[in-house]
């Protein structure tokens, strides 16, 4: 018997098990950069990320070329796919640097180190966090964040990050697309105060 088959039903609903893809979705899509032995830059897409504490960052990964900069470099930085970039942020993540070490520059895309890590920015992503490596262990990595760096186009009038502006991507499991994000439909610690 399949474990799905021993799940109760609830009334209305459909039931999919535990191993379905949209457990968690949608998922932020944080692009991954990092310098190889060479000092040649490094990205890749990963899906499974979140914030961990206020400064660090959790993202759940396999070996790739970029886990092998990350043991050597032990420093990141953290990027946001957007609207304007979904053609070559999935690109980064479908080709491996161990086979296409110049995939970066394939794209269009352009780098300057980071003046608080060693790893490269990638220009062409409005919002960088620049990270150390605190654990890479079991596939997950942990990283402190030490600078969150953002060009002044994403910004709203009180020089804060404004996600309509930036128009960051996520990752929809279960459809096997990106969505993009952006639209205002409540204020976090305010909407709910009419039921107080």
């Amino acid at each position: 018997m399949k474990d799905n088959e021993s799940l109760k039903e609830l009334a209305g609903r459909r039931n999919f098990g535990p191993d379905h893809a949209l457990v968690t979705t949608p998922q932020p899509c944080v692009m991954i950069a990092t310098w190889d032995e060479s000092h040649t830059p490094d990205v890749m897409m990963a899906a499974w990320a979140g914030q961990y504490d206020y400064k660090q960052i959790v993202i759940s990964l396999s070996e790739h070329k970029t886990t092998e900069n990350l043991r050597k470099a032990k420093a990141f930085t953290v990027s946001f796919a957007d609207v304007r970039t979904v053609a070559e942020s999935d690109y980064l993540g479908l080709v491996s640097a161990n086979k296409v070490p110049d995939k970066v520059s394939r794209v269009g895309f352009t780098v300057t180190p980071s003046p608080n890590v060693d790893a490269p920015v990638i220009n062409e992503y409005p919002l960088t966090l620049e990270c150390k490596v605190l654990s890479l262990e079991d596939g997950i990595l942990v990283g402190e964040v030490v600078n969150m760096s953002a060009d002044p186009s994403i910004l709203d009038e009180e020089g804060k990050v404004d996600l309509g502006k930036l128009q960051p991507i996520v990752f929809d499991a279960a459809a096997n697309t990106y969505r993009a994000l952006g639209e205002v439909v409540g204020q976090a610690w305010k909407s709910g105060r009419k039921y107080l």
